[in-house]
């Protein structure tokens, strides 16, 4: 099944997004291309109390993925 992602909803779209920023940004951190201080500050960006909640579960997941808990 093929979805167009250019279609959702705006929301959708960036929780997309937020996943997409979370999973690289704890990426960098396990390689060492990055500090805790980055998300930190993507974090304090996010206006949205919901989307907020959202990245900081996908930061969550991710670090769990990849053994940073």
């Amino acid at each position: 099944m093929s979805v167009n992602l250019s279609s959702l909803p705006k929301h959708e779209k960036n929780r997309i997004e937020l996943d997409k920023q979370a999973s690289y940004l704890v990426w960098q951190l396990k390689h060492g291309e990055s500090t805790p201080d980055a998300i930190s500050t993507v974090f304090d960006k996010i206006v949205d109390e919901q989307e907020k909640e959202w990245f900081q579960n996908s930061i969550d997941k991710y670090k769990r993925m990849m053994n940073l808990v």
